[in-house]
């Protein structure tokens, strides 16, 4: 596949997946969410790129785990497994069945929305089990159709969850998420791209590394990162819904 690509693309890929890397241990969510309207703007097709930060997904959060699953809120997983898997199902549906042009607008949208409550330094929050379950919904089925649903579900799991199991906790539904959707997408023939998955996996293990070292910096200044990449990321999502209309 990066073949295709002349050779500013393919640099452009590998910071890009050096960032996902860097968001996805740094924060604990997002490398999806952050990363994929970037990759968007290199080749416009979701199902190109979701196997692949799929695959890395799998992989980095397997590392991570691999000592950690005495850390995470096994009960509270399960609770909210129930209303976010069924809402995964439908979103993988949509996923492979709604034309491309639709499947952008709902990325650059969902992704602009994060954007916008990040530069205006809002949060989503829920009080409410009703509300709970309602973004556990959302969260599961925007998860299954652009592996974005990511800040809906934590705004739920940060109430839910002790500070100190959040980040392993999440890891765990992310890898069953995301087995669920490259399971899905195995069985219906969509090409994985594994080859050029291992390819980018050191490049993605860069930032990986340094999200890892820098977790505890963004945590404390969770306010300010957020508004710096939420207004980068307002600028990439409205260039990119630009170019649909």
């Amino acid at each position: 596949m990066l073949l295709h690509f002349d050779l500013i693309q393919t640099l452009l890929i590998g910071l890009i997946f050096v960032w996902t890397g860097f968001v996805r241990t740094g924060l604990g969510f997002g490398g999806a969410a952050l990363g994929l309207p970037l990759m968007l703007f290199i080749d416009d097709q979701p199902l190109l790129w979701l196997p692949i930060i799929g695959s890395h997904l799998l992989f980095f959060s397997g590392l991570t785990l691999r000592t950690r699953l005495n850390n995470v809120d096994w009960t509270y997983l399960r609770r909210s497994s129930l209303y976010i898997i069924p809402a995964a199902l439908v979103g993988v549906f949509g996923l492979l069945n709604l034309p491309n042009r639709w499947l952008l607008t709902f990325i650059y949208s969902i992704t602009l929305f994060y954007a916008f409550i990040w530069v205006m330094n809002w949060a989503i929050h829920s009080r409410h089990d009703g509300v709970d379950k309602l973004l556990l919904i959302l969260g599961g089925y925007v998860a299954g159709t652009s592996l974005t649903g990511a800040p809906l579900m934590v705004a739920v799991y940060m109430r839910n969850v002790a500070k100190h199991q959040l980040r392993d906790t999440l890891f765990v539904l992310w890898f069953i998420l995301v087995a669920i959707k490259m399971s899905t997408f195995a069985a219906v023939g969509v090409d994985l791209h594994l080859p050029v998955a291992l390819m980018l996996l050191p490049v993605a293990a860069i930032g990986h590394v340094l999200g890892l070292k820098a977790h505890d910096a963004i945590i404390r200044n969770d306010q300010q990162f957020k508004r710096w990449i939420g207004l980068g990321l307002m600028i990439v999502s409205g260039l990119g819904l630009w170019e649909l209309v």
